[in-house]
């Protein structure tokens, strides 16, 4: 396995999910009853049901490979990273790796809550296998990464999710694992911390062929570190190769779970309201993250409760900073009442990387009678295939990246 840092072969995971069935009445008989009448049947074939966390896993990932795991919730991405860091056995197949493994997978991970921030760092670095010396040779990057100096000597107990968050990351990064396996867990701390974090384990990987596996669920963030990806579904390992391969089959697959908004019921619906907002493909497909320079729509269903004159629906986009961008709306209409799909296809304007509101209203004889301008959000990301988009140049400068017409003339 010289050049092989981790092999699994038919790995897979089993639960058992028990069902504890209720009844209507409850008394102290009847418990004592059911109690009973339980343990004669612990081996019933409805006692408990099977799920596969996973199922049939195999891969092989080189040294030196920065390796982005993506899925919807629940494919199975967590129980994958605790089996590979040894926290969970798997049921079934084997798992193979060489070097020192570091993994940060929740809040606190090898964390003692009453011991001192100084203290844990140690702890850690021990649990790792790190000699005292080492450690302390670390020390002081690892207190200057964290940003918690001020709360070295303060049980971590008392730390806030992101200090701890701090404080884990850089002791995982800094005691020079040969793999380093993290979680989402970073995304509790601020987009700054979050940056340099990725910034730190790209340094890491270049370093003498260090490992990292990384599940996040930016694909802007997964891109921008990974090299290679894998993407899992349902407990199966979908695809494993490019990290543009996977993350285009991903964006486009229809898993994701932010792309559908059910808008609250205005109090005052005399009229009628929009019940949901997709943020979907030209071709309908929901879209969590929409890559830079594709084209995307936005669907608005709409239950009018009667008859409305001068009918007008309209949506906004407003950046994160509440600047507008764009508004556009309908023509007015005199429709009944019943229910409406209303469409707006985007297929001109480029927005820079970013997150951004879509504000919905509907109005009558240009009266608002529904307005939402806090639920819908639109997330533009430089993850997927965009380096082949040859328009797009630079996705951090200013919001709108769409081309303007020009002349380039020599003088005389």
């Amino acid at each position: 396995m010289s050049e092989i840092a981790i092999k699994v072969e038919n790995l897979g995971k089993k639960y058992h999910l028990k069902h504890q069935q209720t009844d209507a009445e409850d008394s102290l008989v009847r418990s004592l009853f059911k109690g009973t009448k339980n343990l004669l049947r612990s081996h019933s074939k409805n006692a408990a049901e099977e799920f596969w966390a996973l199922q049939a896993i195999n891969f092989e990932i080189k040294k030196g490979d920065r390796v982005g795991i993506v899925g919807r919730n629940g494919a199975g991405k967590s129980t994958l990273l605790k089996i590979l860091s040894r926290i969970v056995k798997p049921t079934t197949g084997r798992i193979e790796y060489e070097g020192r493994m570091a993994s940060l997978l929740e809040v606190g991970t090898g964390f003692h809550g009453d011991l001192s921030g100084r203290e844990n760092i140690f702890l850690n670095g021990s649990i790792l296998g790190m000699t005292k010396t080492e450690i302390e040779k670390q020390f002081d990057e690892i207190v200057a990464f964290s940003e918690v100096e001020q709360f070295l000597d303060t049980p971590v107990k008392r730390y806030s999710s992101g200090m701890y968050v701090r404080l884990a990351f850089a002791v995982a990064a800094h005691l020079n694992p040969e793999i380093l396996i993290v979680d989402e867990v970073l995304a509790v701390g601020d987009a700054a911390f979050q940056k340099k974090c990725i910034g730190k384990m790209n340094d890491i990987s270049k370093a003498g062929d260090k490992t990292i596996l990384f599940v996040s669920h930016s694909m802007q963030a997964v891109q921008k570190l990974c090299n290679t990806g894998i993407y899992l579904s349902k407990g199966k390992l979908m695809e494993h190769g490019s990290i543009d391969s996977i993350i285009n089959r991903y964006l486009h697959s229809g898993e994701q779970s932010q792309s559908i908004y059910q808008l609250q019921k205005p109090d005052s619906a005399t009229q009628g309201y929009a019940e949901t907002v997709y943020i979907e493909s030209e071709k309908g497909q929901p879209l969590m993250e929409i890559p830079v320079g594709d084209n995307w729509r936005v669907r608005i269903t709409i239950n009018l409760t009667q008859d409305v004159e001068h009918f007008i629906g309209g949506m906004g986009i407003v950046s994160a900073l509440d600047q507008p961008i764009r508004t556009t709306w309908t023509k007015p209409l005199n429709i009944k009442k019943g229910n409406y799909e209303l469409i707006f296809t985007n297929n001109d304007l480029m927005l820079t990387t970013g997150t951004y509101k879509i504000v919905i209203g509907l109005s009558s004889n240009e009266r608002t009678f529904h307005y939402d301008d806090s639920t819908v959000s639109l997330n533009i990301s430089d993850a997927g295939d965009t380096a082949n988009n040859n328009r797009i140049v630079n996705t951090q400068s200013g919001l709108i990246l769409n081309p303007m017409p020009y002349e380039f003339n020599q003088l005389n």
